[in-house]
């Protein structure tokens, strides 16, 4: 009787090196494996190499080294509309949302890549998650709060169905009860299949919504592990300091 097939990872990295001078890379090796349907928080240090990692999963910065594979596929190299076809959505800190264009322009904006067929019916269902978009679809997106520009941005990631969705910082400038609101959308949308990855410097906040956690220092893994505890831990602050001598398994 044959052995049951183990499933590929929504996303695998391997000997990662990135930036933006090839002398100068700022992601050194990484290594990482995640599994389908995970929701993996990415900390550390400002400088750490957090969203340069991100970008270059995501197409947007140059990547000099290593294996990238979304699946089964290879995508190393491939530019970012290309991941977007193929099922990896990247939510950028800033310039998420087109601020001149209204809340459903920038839906449609974002659905042009899907089949005709399937516009309509994927900007309802983006409506469906976030009512209070749906609420004032025709009101410029730079009116928004930031709460909202954030779920407006997430709205138009999720509009293609990926697979994988990587956000770096949603938190960023956001008040308490927004961070908590933005949390608790993708945690939902987690929960409905999609493998979440967030970069984040609010520890606490993310520590809180994922169940798992890798922690990067100077462009290098130094831990991975569970989500559940790592806020309380002691070694965090090493780890942070580049102090730790750990290492991810």
């Amino acid at each position: 009787m044959s052995a049951a097939a183990v499933p590929s990872p929504a996303l695998a990295v391997a000997g990662l090196v990135a930036g933006y001078e090839r002398d100068l890379p700022i992601v050194k090796g990484v290594d990482l494996v995640v599994g389908a349907g995970e929701f993996l928080a990415i900390l550390g240090p400002n400088g750490a190499g957090k969203s340069t990692l991100a970008k270059a999963i995501a197409g947007l910065v140059s990547i000099h080294s290593g294996e990238l594979a979304l699946g089964t596929r290879d995508i190393a190299g491939l530019p970012a509309h290309e991941l977007v076809r193929s099922g990896l959505a990247f939510v950028p800190q800033t310039e998420n949302i087109f601020a001149t264009l209204t809340i459903q322009e920038n839906l449609q904006l974002c659905a042009d890549v899907l089949p005709a067929a399937r516009r309509g019916e994927r900007i309802e269902a983006a409506y469906a998650m976030f009512p209070d978009l749906g609420a004032r679809r025709t009101i410029a997106a730079g009116a928004l709060s930031g709460g909202q520009r954030q779920m407006l941005a997430t709205a138009r990631a999720l509009l293609v169905e990926p697979s994988v969705m990587i956000l770096d910082e949603p938190s960023a400038g956001l008040s308490p009860k927004l961070v908590g609101e933005v949390f608790e959308t993708l945690l939902r949308i987690n929960e409905q299949g999609v493998t979440v990855i967030l970069v984040e410097q609010n520890v606490r906040a993310a520590l809180a919504v994922t169940r798992s956690a890798l922690v990067l220092c100077d462009g290098r893994v130094v831990h991975r592990g569970p989500a559940a505890g790592l806020a309380d831990d002691p070694r965090l602050g090493e780890m942070f300091l580049g102090r730790y001598e750990g290492q991810a398994a």
